[in-house]
């Protein structure tokens, strides 16, 4: 059909929100070393337009709210001119310690996100 397939939002939105956090200077493998793992617990996709195999699409990752235990990003892709959207979306990540147990963020991740704001 030429269409991507509609799971590749997801990934996409994946990699969008590992971008974000990386440029706050906390990437996962620094939460990771912490102690923590940000498990997907919600996730929500609007697909407004189609988009074609090897069509340049533009991502933008937002922070929306975060709360003790739980961070909440939005997504927006557009297409290469920002002319049309093609799908947004929203996914919520649980804070949880190594014995899987849901924990508040520490201080310092707060700290690099509220900054960030």
């Amino acid at each position: 059909m030429g269409i991507v397939y509609h799971a590749n939002y997801i990934k996409w939105f994946e990699i969008g929100r590992g971008e974000l956090l990386r440029q706050l200077g906390i990437p996962y493998a620094v939460i990771d070393h912490m102690g923590y793992d940000l498990p997907l617990t919600e996730v929500s996709c609007h697909y407004k337009s189609p988009a074609r195999y090897d069509q340049v699409l533009l991502l933008e990752t937002e922070m929306v709210d975060l709360r003790g235990a739980s961070i909440k990003f939005s997504y927006v892709m557009w297409d290469e001119l920002r002319e049309k959207v093609i799908v947004e979306g929203e996914s919520v990540q649980a804070c949880l310690n190594k014995q899987g147990r849901v924990v508040r963020f520490p201080p310092e991740i707060v700290e690099k996100i509220k900054t960030a704001r």
